[in-house]
């Protein structure tokens, strides 16, 4: 035999020689929950490991994870029942939660790279990421709001802006927004192609943001769909998006792959809630080994061709010195 691939395979340092793709600390964005109140950090019970932050801890996590080479965190709020309502006015009101979070980040850490939510559901007394009339989504209603909200996220400090909503036209609608608004240098991540997925539960848990009634599926993408996801990103390009997002990453990585071969945008992937919850439950009960299952599960984003992949295992493969 002329060809034997396993000589390639013979030893650690020829492995490491010839290996394809690798994973750094500047692949990952690290999603935070943050809460009202002062000196609180609640474990969210269906993601071992993670917890929402008072903004004081906030900082203190950031802060930790910099120390640890994680630069880029991505917001999300949990918001009080009693400050929801139909059109989600508090996501743009001045001093809220969210803003006062990212104005901290930024004043404390002028380094860090923050990335904010823009979506209706953790304001909306309904829970959906648009305005709902009779059960029905209304979409160019709805980009009025995200584009006030947009706005006061780049007010407050924000450096990558990703919408997640899935209501059309919304990128080119917020990039006028920003743009007119003197945030011409303030970037866009798409949720591209965001699928009604089964794959949320914990997070949805993290913010108290499930729907009240009825499913998204008329707004996220269905499971069964790919080619859709080219339309949807072509779209995003032309409007001016800077990253394109996959969510979820595990059971999209050929959509990833499909955007990676047909747009030069960086893509992004979400390394979603449920996707952590299973790993974590399957490692917890000997099952599998955390270190491979884990940085097997990330490697698989980089060989998909993301670039950029949001995880709640960020902060732990530094800590515990995987990528070394």
């Amino acid at each position: 035999m002329l060809h034997r691939p396993r000589r390639n395979r013979k030893s650690t340092v020829i492995r490491d020689m010839i290996q394809e793709h690798h994973l750094t600390p500047a692949n990952l964005i690290f999603p935070l929950f943050i809460i009202e109140g002062q000196n609180q950090k609640t474990e969210v019970s269906s993601m071992p490991g993670i917890f929402r932050h008072s903004i004081d801890n906030l900082l203190r996590e950031v802060e930790s994870c910099m120390k640890l080479g994680l630069y880029a965190f991505d917001l999300f709020p949990n918001i009080d029942d009693s400050l929801k309502d139909k059109y989600a006015t508090v996501s743009y009101q001045k001093g809220n939660l969210y803003l006062k979070a990212i104005e901290e980040v930024k004043k404390n850490f002028p380094d860090a790279c923050v990335v904010t939510d823009v979506a209706m559901d953790p304001y909306s007394s309904d829970g959906h990421d648009g305005i709902v009339e009779n059960g029905i989504i209304l979409n160019d209603e709805t980009l009025v709001i995200l584009g006030k909200m947009a706005l006061a996220h780049a007010e407050a400090g924000a450096d990558i802006i990703a919408p997640s909503d899935m209501m059309d036209g919304r990128i080119g609608y917020i990039r006028q927004v920003l743009d007119e608004n003197g945030f011409s240098n303030v970037s866009l991540m798409s949720y591209t192609a965001k699928y009604a997925s089964a794959f949320y539960g914990p997070f949805r848990d993290a913010l108290n943001s499930a729907p009240k009634a009825g499913d998204k599926k008329t707004y996220q993408m269905n499971p069964a769909n790919s080619r859709e996801a080219l339309m949807e990103a072509q779209l995003d390009a032309e409007e001016g998006a800077d990253f394109l997002m996959v969510k979820p990453g595990l059971p999209y990585l050929d959509i990833i792959k499909l955007l990676h071969d047909n747009f030069d945008l960086p893509i992004a992937a979400y390394n979603v809630s449920g996707e952590y919850a299973m790993l974590k439950a399957a490692i917890h009960n000997g099952w599998l080994d955390e270190e491979r299952a884990i940085m097997e599960t990330l490697m698989s984003f980089r060989r998909a061709g993301a670039t950029s992949i949001l995880t709640y295992h960020a902060k732990e493969v530094l800590e515990k010195k995987w990528l070394v």
